[in-house]
C-alpha cells in the first residue's frame, strides 16, 4: 500500500512540475512576443508616402458609433480572435474622408457597405455629407456591393456611380416595427406588470400592460416613422437625381415590376436607375485599375490578392493612422454621451451620472478648452443620473465656458434631459428626441405563486416593509406613493425644459407627455434651436468660445490604463478595443442568461425571444441597483 502511495505521490509531483513548466514557458513566450511587438513599433518608421492615383477604400463594416466600448486592449483580443468586424467611430470615418479629400495622392474612393452594421439615419447623413464634400473637390466615389440593405444603399446613393453585382439586390423596407405585447401571456401565468407613468404618450412598459398599441402610440410612431422615411427617400432621390416620390412609386410597384424584370432584382434596380451598372467584383477591380493605377504589390485591402490584379489603394483604417491631430493650442472639448444612463460610473459606450459628470468637470478645469460640445446619442435611463450630467453642464456655463449640444441618432427622454443646460441645441432632422416623460414598473406574481401553492406571510414594523413583494399583489398605498414620485420627477423635467427653452411648463407639457419627435418636428415645437450635425456644433462652439482658425478638437475621455498608455506610446493604440468589448459582451451574456433560460423554458425560438430580452433588459439594470423601483426617463427606443 505504501508503495502505491509513493507511486501516486511521484506521479503527482511530476504532473505538477509539467504544469508549472508549461505555465512558465507560456508566459515567457508571451513576454518575448510583447518585446518583439514593441521592438517592431520602435524600429518602424512612419508609413510610406502614398503613390499617385491611390483609391481610398471605405470598407465600412460593423456598427458605426460615437464611441467604441471598452479600451485599447479590446482590439488586441479581437484581432487575436480573428474578429476584425468591430465597427468604427463616426468621427474617425469623417476625419478620413475629409482628410483624403484634400490629399493629392487620393484621386478617388471606393465605398463598400455589404458588412455595414447598425447606424441610425443621422449617422448615415453625417457620412453622406462627408462623401458629398469629397465629391465637391472633383474626386469621384464609386459604390459597389453584392447586396445593399437600406442603410448601405443610403450611403451608396451618394456616390458618383453605384455598381451592383449581377446576382445582387437592394433591400429597402422603410421604417416601422412590430412590438410584442405580453399582457395575455402574463395573465395566463399570473403575473401583473404595474406601470406607473407620467405622460399619455410615455409607452415604455405599455407592451406589458396591454394586448395592442394604444391610440397615442400609433399616433406618435406613425408621425415619427413617416418623418424618418421622408428624410431617407428625399436624400436618396436627390443624390440619384430622381424625381420626388420615385422611391415610393418603385416600392408600390412591387411585386408586379419585379415580375416584369423576370424576377431579377439586379435588373430591376438597373431599370429603376437605382444603380448605374452591374459588375462582378473582378470587373469592378478591372475598371478601377483602368481609371487609376494597378497595385504594384498586388495586395488588396478589399480582401482580394493577386499579381497586379487589383488597383492602387489604401484602406480607410490604414489612412486613419496617417492623420496626426494637433496637440497644442486652444481647443474645443467634446464629451461623448452615448448609451443608457445610470447613476454611477460607466465605461465608454454608456453614460454614468458620476463618470460623465467627471469628464465635464475635467473639461471645465482645462484652461486650453475654451468651449464644450456634448455629443448625445442616448435613449435615456436614470433620471437622477441625467440630472448629475445636466448640473455639471450648468456649472460649466456658469464658469464662462459655452456649451453646445449636438444630438446624434437618439437624444430622447434622459438623453434630452442632459441636453437642457446648453447655450444651443442642434439636432439632425432625423434625430429621435423629446420623450419628456417618466415611467416606473414593478412586476408582481401573486397569482402565479398562489397557483403553485406558495404563500408569502410574515411581520413588518411598517406597512412599507411588505408593500412591494413580487410574491404578492402591490399594496395600493405603495402604488399611490410611486405615482406621486413619478409625477414629481415629471414636473421637475418639464420645469427644467421650460427654463432652458425660455417658455412655460404648460407649453412644454403640451409637446411633452412622453412623445418622441423627429428632429425637424422638435425644431418646429421649440425643443431644439436649429438643425445641424456635429460639424455645425463644433463651428458654433468655436464662435461662442472666440477661438481662432487654428483651434483643435479634443475628445475628453476617461484616462487610459497603464497598458493602454504603453500601446499609445508605441503607436499601437489600434491594437486596442476588443478585449474590453469582449468582456462587455460576456458580462451582457451573463446578465441575460436567466432571461434567455426563461425564454427557452417557454419554448420560444431565438428570433422571437430576442425582442423579449430587449424589452426586459432595462428592468434587469434597475434590479441590479438593488432598488424596488427606479424612476426612469427612458424612451425604450432605438434608432431604426
Amino acid at each position: 500500500m505504501s508503495s502505491l502511495f509513493s507511486t501516486l505521490a511521484r506521479a503527482g509531483r511530476g504532473l505538477w512540475w509539467f504544469l508549472d513548466a508549461s505555465r512558465r514557458a507560456l508566459l515567457n513566450l508571451l513576454f518575448i512576443a510583447l518585446l518583439a511587438v514593441l521592438a517592431w513599433a520602435l524600429l518602424r518608421g512612419g508609413p510610406p508616402a502614398l503613390q499617385p492615383k491611390t483609391a481610398l477604400v471605405l470598407d465600412l463594416s460593423g456598427r458605426i458609433s460615437e464611441q467604441r466600448p471598452g479600451s485599447n486592449r479590446g482590439t488586441l483580443l479581437r484581432q487575436l480572435q480573428g474578429d476584425e468586424d468591430g465597427g468604427a467611430r463616426l468621427r474617425d470615418v469623417l476625419a478620413v474622408i475629409d482628410a483624403a479629400a484634400q490629399d493629392p495622392a487620393i484621386t478617388h474612393a471606393l465605398l463598400l457597405t455589404d458588412e455595414l452594421g447598425a447606424a441610425g439615419l443621422p449617422t448615415l447623413r453625417e457620412m453622406a455629407a462627408a462623401l458629398q464634400r469629397f465629391k465637391a473637390t472633383g474626386k469621384p466615389v464609386v459604390a459597389w456591393g453584392a447586396n445593399f440593405d437600406q442603410r448601405g444603399y443610403y450611403l451608396a446613393a451618394q456616390a458618383s456611380e453605384v455598381w451592383l453585382h449581377p446576382m445582387g439586390s437592394i433591400s429597402v423596407q422603410g421604417y416601422g416595427r412590430l412590438r410584442s405585447y405580453y399582457k395575455d401571456l402574463l395573465d395566463k401565468v399570473g403575473v401583473t406588470a404595474h406601470v406607473i407613468r407620467a405622460g399619455k404618450f410615455k409607452n415604455a412598459g405599455e407592451n406589458f400592460t396591454a394586448s395592442a398599441p394604444s391610440a397615442e402610440t400609433l399616433e406618435s410612431d406613425g408621425a415619427l416613422y413617416g418623418a424618418l422615411w421622408a428624410t431617407w427617400t428625399t436624400g436618396v432621390e436627390q443624390a440619384r437625381k430622381q424625381p420626388a416620390g420615385s422611391v415610393m412609386q418603385a416600392v408600390d410597384s412591387l411585386p408586379a415590376s419585379l415580375e416584369a424584370a423576370g424576377g431579377d432584382p439586379a435588373a430591376w434596380a438597373l431599370q429603376r436607375k437605382w444603380v448605374d451598372a452591374l459588375k462582378t467584383r473582378d470587373e469592378m477591380r478591372a475598371t478601377l485599375i483602368a481609371r487609376g493605377a494597378p497595385d504594384d504589390d498586388g495586395k488588396a485591402d478589399d480582401g482580394q490578392e493577386g499579381k497586379a490584379t487589383t488597383f492602387r489603394q489604401v484602406h480607410w483604417r490604414a489612412y486613419l493612422a496617417r492623420i496626426k491631430p494637433k496637440s497644442e493650442g486652444d481647443a474645443v472639448g467634446v464629451v461623448v454621451a452615448e448609451g443608457g444612463i445610470s447613476d454611477g460610473r460607466a465605461g465608454p459606450g454608456r453614460i454614468g451620472g458620476l463618470s460623465t459628470a467627471e469628464l465635464i468637470r475635467q473639461a471645465r478645469a482645462d484652461k486650453k478648452i475654451k468651449a464644450l460640445v456634448l455629443r448625445v446619442n442616448s435613449p435615456g435611463g436614470s433620471a437622477f443620473g441625467s440630472e448629475l450630467v445636466r448640473r455639471e453642464l450648468e456649472l460649466t456655463r456658469a464658469a464662462g465656458k459655452p456649451v453646445v449640444v449636438s444630438m446624434g441618432d437618439v437624444a430622447a427622454s434622459g438623453g434630452y434631459w442632459i441636453s437642457l443646460a446648453a447655450d444651443e441645441i442642434l439636432a439632425d432632422e432625423a434625430t429621435i428626441t423629446g420623450s419628456i416623460g417618466v415611467v416606473a414598473m414593478l412586476p408582481t406574481a401573486g397569482e402565479a405563486f398562489n397557483k403553485l401553492g406558495v404563500n408569502a406571510a410574515g411581520n413588518s414594523t411598517t406597512w412599507l416593509g411588505t408593500a412591494y413583494d413580487p410574491r404578492r399583489g402591490l399594496d395600493p398605498r405603495y402604488e399611490r406613493l410611486l405615482q406621486a414620485s413619478v409625477n414629481h420627477v415629471y414636473r421637475d423635467f418639464t420645469t427644467r425644459a421650460a427654463t432652458a427653452r425660455n417658455t412655460t411648463p404648460e407649453k412644454i407639457d403640451a409637446v411633452a407627455q412622453g412623445r418622441v419627435w423627429a428632429g425637424k418636428d422638435a425644431l418646429a415645437h421649440g425643443l431644439v434651436d436649429r438643425l445641424g450635425g456635429l460639424g455645425d456644433a463644433l463651428k458654433s462652439a468655436v464662435a461662442r468660445g472666440k477661438l481662432g482658425a487654428d483651434y483643435r478638437t479634443v475628445y475628453v475621455e476617461a484616462a487610459p490604463g497603464r497598458l493602454d498608455r504603453w500601446l499609445q506610446r508605441f503607436g499601437l493604440a489600434e491594437l486596442g478595443d476588443a478585449m474590453a468589448a469582449w468582456t462587455e459582451r460576456a458580462d451582457g451574456a451573463a446578465a441575460a442568461a436567466p432571461l434567455a433560460a426563461a425564454a427557452a423554458a417557454l419554448g420560444l425560438p431565438p428570433g422571437a425571444a430576442l425582442p423579449l430580452l430587449d424589452d426586459l433588459a432595462w428592468l434587469a439594470g434597475a434590479s441590479a441597483e438593488g432598488r424596488p423601483y427606479i424612476a426612469a426617463a427612458h424612451c425604450l427606443c432605438v434608432a431604426p
